[in-house]
C-alpha cells in the first residue's frame, strides 16, 4: 500500500524533474523508468554474488567484470560527486543498457567506445530482455547533475526505507502512471485502475490462462490479471504454472515504443520477468495470430483509423471499415481460442452505430459467439482523460452462436466523483456488477426497470443487434402533485406584501 509518505517522497522527484525543465509526464515516467532499471539491474547483481559467496558456484554476471564495468553499478556510483555521476549515467551506463544483450552489459575499451557482445555469449539472463529490447531508440533527457542527484538520492531513499517488496514496487510504478492525464492522439489512454480489476474479477484468470491486451499501453491490464492470479492462487501454483506466470500467460503489443518500455518495466516490477511485449500494430496484415489465448483484456484506441491498405484481410471481412474500435473487436474474437473469454471497454456507437459496419460486428457477436454481459458505464469514468460514455463488453469465442439472453447492468457510479477532480465518494457499483455476473441465475426474473436485466437474443436481433442499454430498459414516471393555481397565487401575494412591507421599514430608515 502506498503511504502519504511515500507519496510525498514521489511527488518531490517529480518537482525536481518539473523544475529540470521536463513537464511531459509520459517524459517523467520514462526517465524515472530508465533510472529504476538501472537500480534493479545492480540489485540482480547484488543478489547474484551473494549467492556465489554462499554456494561457491559461479554464476554468469550483469556487468563486466573491467573497472570501467563495475563503476556502472548503483552501488558504486550513488554516493559520487553530481558531474561524475552524470558522466558516468550518460556516457556509461545508458549506452551499455541500450546495446544489451542476453541480460548481460557490454565493456568498453580504452578509448571509451563499445565494445561488441558476442553472441554466443550467454551471461545473465533473460530477466530484462523486455525492457531492453526497445532501448534502441531511448534518450537520457534529465538535464544537469544536480537534478539527476536528486532524483537518485530520493529514489534510493524510497527503495531503502519504503519499498518492501515487489508489490510496493508495483503500487509505486502505478502511482506514478497515475499522473498521466492526457489521451494520445490516437484516443488511447490509461485505463483507471478499479475499472481494470472490475474486468478482471469478471473474466476470473487462472494460473492455466495464456492472456492478451493488443493494445497494451502501461500494461495495466496484464498487471491486474497478474495481481488477481496471485492473490488466489499463489499459495497452491506449481513450478509449471510459476514458469508460465513469470513469461508467456501475459503478452501485449502497442505501436508506441515508449509505452513498450514502461509496460515491460511495469511488469517486471510485479514478477513477470520476461513477458511477450511486442512492437506490433495489431490490426495490420503483419499480425497474423490467431486461437491462440484463452483470455483478453483490452481498451483499445477509439479516435484511430487505420489505413485501409495495411488493414488484415480477414478482419475487413467481418466488419469491413477503417474504426479501429470496431477492427479491435473482431481481432480480439480472432486471436482467442474457442472458448476464450475476453472483457472489452468500448465507446457506445459501438453500441447503436446504424452503419453496415456496425452491424456487422454486433451481429456476429450475438449470433456466431455468447454475448454474455453488456455494462454501460457513466461518462465520467475516464475524466479527465476525456468525457467520452462507453461500455464493457463481456463475451467468449464459441464460433457456433450460444448466446441466449444478454445481460445489461447500467452503472451509475464507480466510486469517485465524475467531474475532474475523481475523488472518492460512497456510491459505487463494481460490487453489485461482480456479485450478479457471477449470480445470473437470479437476475432471470428482474424487471426493466431496474438496475440489470436480461434481454433475450430475439430482442436484440429484432432491433438490429442494437446492444445500448437504453433501448431496452424502462423507466418509471412517478406521477408528481403540484400545488393548485389558487395556493401558488396565495404564496405570491403573501410574498409580495413581504416585500412592500420591508420597503417601506428600508424608507423609513433612510
Amino acid at each position: 500500500m502506498i503511504t502519504g509518505t511515500i507519496k510525498n517522497k514521489v511527488d518531490k522527484i517529480w518537482t525536481d524533474i518539473w523544475a529540470g525543465g521536463i513537464t511531459n509526464p509520459l517524459t517523467v515516467i520514462e526517465q524515472l523508468t530508465y533510472l529504476m532499471f538501472i537500480r534493479s539491474l545492480d540489485e540482480k547483481e547484488l543478489e547474484t554474488e551473494a549467492f556465489e559467496n554462499m554456494t561457491d558456484e559461479k554464476m554468469d554476471k550483469i556487468f563486466p567484470q573491467s573497472a570501467v564495468g563495475q563503476s556502472m553499478r548503483w552501488s558504486r556510483f550513488k554516493n559520487n560527486d553530481p558531474r561524475d555521476i552524470y558522466d558516468i549515467i550518460s556516457q556509461r551506463v545508458f549506452p551499455a543498457i541500450k546495446n544489451m544483450k542476453h541480460g548481460c552489459l557490454p565493456d568498453f575499451n580504452e578509448r571509451g567506445e563499445l565494445l561488441e557482445i558476442s553472441d554466443e555469449s550467454n551471461g545473465g539472463t533473460e530477466n530484462e530482455t523486455a525492457f531492453a529490447r526497445y532501448m534502441n531508440d531511448a534518450m537520457f533527457l534529465i538535464p544537469t547533475p544536480q537534478v539527476l542527484q536528486k532524483i537518485i538520492t530520493g529514489l534510493d531513499d524510497l527503495y531503502e526505507h519504503d519499498i518492501a517488496d515487489l508489490d510496493m514496487q508495483g503500487d509505486l510504478y502505478e502511482y506514478m502512471l497515475g499522473k498521466l492525464a492526457t489521451a494520445g492522439q490516437n484516443g488511447q489512454f490509461r485505463t483507471p485502475k478499479h475499472i481494470r480489476e472490475m474486468m478482471v474479477e469478471l473474466l476470473q484468470p487462472t494460473p492455466d490462462d495464456t492472456i492478451c491486451d493488443p493494445a497494451c499501453g502501461t500494461a495495466g491490464f496484464l498487471v491486474s490479471a497478474a495481481e488477481y492470479i496471485r492473490a488466489n492462487y499463489e499459495n497452491t501454483m506449481t513450478a509449471e504454472q510459476w514458469e508460465h506466470f513469470a513469461g508467456e500467460a501475459f503478452t501485449g503489443f502497442d505501436t508506441d515504443r515508449t509505452m513498450l518500455r514502461i509496460s515491460a518495466m511495469n511488469l517486471m516490477l510485479h514478477s513477470i520477468s520476461h513477458p511477450e511485449i511486442d512492437y506490433q500494430d495489431s490490426v495490420s496484415k503483419q499480425n497474423h495470430i490467431s486461437d491462440r489465448f484463452t483470455m483478453c483484456l483490452a481498451n483499445p484506441p477509439f479516435k484511430g483509423t487505420v489505413d485501409a491498405e495495411s488493414i488484415a484481410d480477414n478482419l475487413k471481412a467481418v466488419t469491413n471499415t477503417k474504426k479501429t474500435e470496431l477492427l479491435f473487436l473482431v481481432l480480439l474474437l480472432r486471436m482467442l481460442k474457442k472458448g476464450g473469454r475476453c472483457a472489452c471497454i468500448v465507446p457506445d456507437g459501438v453500441l447503436f452505430g446504424s452503419s453496415k459496419a456496425h452491424k456487422a460486428i454486433r451481429k456476429e457477436l450475438v449470433e456466431n459467439h455468447q454475448m454474455r454481459a453488456v455494462i454501460s458505464m457513466p461518462s465520467g469514468v475516464f475524466k479527465p482523460y476525456a468525457g467520452v460514455s462507453t461500455a464493457v463488453l463481456v463475451f467468449t469465442k464459441t464460433g457456433a452462436g450460444g448466446t441466449e439472453n444478454v445481460w445489461f447492468y447500467d452503472m451509475k457510479a464507480d466510486g469517485f466523483s465524475l467531474d475532474d477532480k475523481r475523488n472518492e465518494i460512497s456510491e459505487n457499483d463494481i460490487s453489485d456488477i461482480i456479485s450478479r455476473f457471477h449470480n445470473l441465475e437470479q437476475e432471470a426474473e428482474r424487471a426493466r426497470t431496474e438496475q440489470s436485466f436480461f434481454v433475450p437474443k430475439q430482442e436484440i436481433a429484432d432491433n438490429d443487434y442494437d446492444l445500448s442499454i437504453n433501448k431496452y430498459k424502462k423507466v418509471e414516471y412517478v406521477p408528481i402533485e403540484y400545488p393548485s393555481t389558487m395556493e401558488l397565487m396565495t404564496d405570491l401575494h403573501e410574498l409580495e406584501m413581504e416585500i412592500t412591507a420591508g420597503l417601506a421599514e428600508l424608507e423609513e430608515m433612510l
